[in-house]
């Protein structure tokens, strides 16, 4: 089972990491000094979490409804360190918008996957 999804896994301990380390670690930079960057960090971590359940996955999905109930597990996940931010570090803190970015990372790569989805099977 770990094989079938060491991606997920890596992709899982990355977001884990740079969710729980302190902001210290990373250093503010003037030129990407942009407004909310975070929350697109936020999107894009989890687009690429769920993207790679997709693809480890793809042969699986027999209907959008299992898609959907997958897309349950990064989701509570993104929750889940939202939560830890705020209670494990100190210098960090969990946000309504990072959820919400979290979670439209993830929309997005379902959308992204339905709509790609006929012209895999067409090719496979």
């Amino acid at each position: 089972m770990i094989r079938k999804n060491i991606f997920t896994i890596i992709t899982s301990f990355i977001i884990v990491y740079l969710s729980l380390a302190g902001s210290i670690t990373f250093n503010q930079s003037a030129f990407l000094n942009i407004p909310y960057i975070d929350k697109i960090g936020h999107f894009g971590l989890y687009f690429i979490l769920m993207s790679v359940i997709i693809l480890e996955h793809r042969n699986s999905f027999h209907n959008t409804r299992q898609l959907i109930l997958v897309a349950l597990i990064p989701f509570f996940f993104g929750t889940l360190m939202e939560f830890l931010q705020m209670l494990i570090t100190s210098d960090r803190k969990g946000e309504i918008l990072d959820a919400a970015s979290n979670t439209a990372g993830i929309t997005a790569s379902l959308f992204l996957w339905l709509i790609i989805k006929p012209y895999y099977r067409q090719n496979n």
